[in-house]
């Protein structure tokens, strides 16, 4: 019987029982899932622009976004969710390879932490598919546009807080250098936090001016 691998992670008293050490480089994690997202973001932005109904730049951005962040919930956190054993997979995944190299900037991934995997397990079956609906109601004008991505907005907000407040009171302590605390901890996470708000706040804006329309319409 072999000796179990030490692993890179943080706390280093974690336990980690059958770890598989990453068998991928970070570039060979973040350059695929990079380029990836930059055709994703392309392919949506061109077909976006031969739509049945003419779009404005801001609607087809949007698209782009939701089709980004749908995608990524369902794909990249779903795998997370469904594969409890991905550190100890002896034939790794690249999604085991990515969830391991994001461990090193939050452990509670790799440690299988509850809060972590249910927030996670909301996001990538609810808020997942719940994007690529407003991807629909944006290219179709679908009148549950702006509510729709009003609540997930609300739903991406609040999973970031959970997120950031149980590493809080959890002891704060969840990545192995600065480097990784503010790459992966803090800027893979940020996108989450400033795009959702300024879409809810856009379609806050939009639901009360159609609001006030319908208002004036009945006097």
């Amino acid at each position: 019987m072999g000796h179990p691998h030490p692993h890179p992670y943080a706390p280093a008293e974690l336990h980690l029982p059958g770890f598989v050490p990453l068998q991928l480089s970070q570039a060979q994690i973040l350059v695929p899932y990079l380029a990836t997202s930059l055709f994703l973001l392309l392919a949506v932005w061109l077909i976006s622009g031969r739509c049945s109904r003419r779009l404005s730049d801001t609607d087809r951005w949007l698209m782009c976004w939701w089709a980004f962040t749908g995608l990524t919930h369902i794909i990249i956190e779903g795998t997370f969710v469904f594969a409890p054993n991905f550190f100890s997979n002896q034939n790794p995944s690249y999604f085991d390879e990515v969830w391991k190299e994001y461990s090193k900037g939050d452990s509670r991934y790799v440690s299988r932490d509850p809060a972590t995997v249910t927030v996670e397990g909301i996001t990538a079956v609810l808020e997942g598919p719940a994007s690529l609906l407003a991807v629909y109601a944006i290219a179709s004008g679908k009148s549950y546009s702006h509510i729709l991505q009003f609540t997930v907005c609300l739903g991406q907000l609040y999973g970031c807080l959970v997120y950031f407040i149980t590493a809080y009171l959890d002891g704060f302590n969840f990545w192995t250098s600065p480097f990784y605390f503010w790459a992966y901890f803090i800027g893979a996470n940020s996108s989450w936090v400033v795009i959702p708000t300024m879409i809810a706040i856009r379609s806050w804006k939009k639901i009360c001016a159609a609001f006030q329309v319908e208002k004036v319409k009945t006097k």
